[in-house]
């Protein structure tokens, strides 16, 4: 017969220690989530942007469009407000994206459905913001644009990592579609030109596409530790460098600069914000000095406009910049509490 102490066994002892020990945790962790949710809530109280509930009027005026970056219950969702009076309140769409980029009668949402496992997906979304089809989609969202026209799309992911702060140590997927569903391609199938010769590395990546046409475009190509802002053909299945330590590009409303971010020679992971002469190959270093890791848009011919984390606050926003685009001036807020901006004229 085993020892009894205190009237019980050492089986029922351990079982006892087991309850109080499981009460104890269950009644931690209901205290640290009613903290949670108090914290969460007194964030949607204290913040979040100015409303409007005129969609449709915002819609029908040249206006920006932007993932909202406000805390509380409509962080994420898409928001617009006109050109003429981007600071005033903004009106919220039903659509939740990641990264989204539009025209007059569509945009592209890349989205996240995060449970036990997060999962991404790209769609195709009609003017009333409704999904008209799903798009290809391999990795974590990172760049999407659409053509002027609305014809064309292209999305870039990460399929590793998750940073373009060291070349080679990452892999992107970079696709091309028709936005009526056709697949053009994935551009690390085209055939790379770098001064004259193909490059056939196995670590080359291409990201960042911006449409200058049906057919023509511009990128990112990557290979070892260079970058090189490429000219692309989707019929030739080509892409050609025209210069050296350039990222993101994007291109002007005229069609004659491109933006960028560049390396240069600052540390790891920081960038800085310039514009290429497509006609005479000068570059324009830009006011704006903070690193900037963004695919940037084109305000008008003469400004961009850019997304940056708001730093020192412990939060997830940001907020919009703008920049004159002749490298004059100094860096303006354009919209608070917004990311992914997208012009729509």
């Amino acid at each position: 017969m085993s020892e009894r102490v205190g009237g019980l066994g050492p089986r029922a002892r351990l079982t006892a220690l087991t309850v109080v020990l499981l009460v104890a945790f269950v009644s931690a962790g209901g205290f640290v989530w009613r903290a949670r949710q108090d914290l969460t809530a007194a964030q949607a109280k204290a913040s979040g942007a100015p409303t409007r509930n005129d969609l449709a009027v915002v819609r029908d005026v040249p206006h920006l469009v932007f993932r909202n970056t406000a805390l509380g219950a409509d962080y994420g969702r898409v928001a617009m407000v006109p050109l003429s009076a981007p600071a005033g309140p903004r009106a919220l769409t039903d659509a939740a994206c990641e990264r989204v980029y539009a025209t007059r009668d569509e945009a592209i949402c890349l989205s996240a459905d995060r449970g036990l496992l997060t999962t991404y997906r790209a769609q195709l979304l009609g003017a009333d913001w409704s999904v008209r089809r799903d798009l290809p989609l391999v990795g974590t969202p990172s760049r999407a644009r659409l053509s002027r026209n609305g014809s064309l799309v292209a999305t870039t992911t990460f399929v590793f990592g998750d940073s373009y702060a060291n070349p080679g140590q990452f892999s992107t997927r970079t696709v091309v579609s028709r936005t009526d569903g056709e697949l053009i391609g994935d551009l690390e199938r085209f055939q790379l030109v770098v001064d004259g010769a193909v490059v056939t590395a196995v670590d080359k990546n291409l990201w960042g596409v911006t449409f200058a046409d049906d057919d023509r475009f511009y990128a990112t190509a990557a290979s070892g530790a260079k970058t090189w802002l490429v000219e692309g053909s989707l019929a030739a299945r080509r892409v050609t460098a025209i210069r050296e330590d350039a990222e993101c590009p994007s291109l002007s409303p005229d069609g004659t600069r491109i933006a960028f971010k560049k390396h240069g020679d600052l540390p790891p992971g920081r960038w800085r914000l310039a514009v290429h002469d497509l006609a005479t190959g000068s570059e324009t270093l830009l006011a704006e000095t903070r690193s900037v890791d963004d695919q940037v848009e084109w305000l008008d011919d003469t400004r961009i406009i850019y997304a940056l984390p708001r730093s020192g606050t412990g939060t997830a926003t940001s907020d919009i910049w703008s920049s004159p685009a002749d490298g004059t001036g100094a860096p303006e807020l354009l919209v608070s509490d917004a990311w992914s901006p997208a012009v729509v004229r």
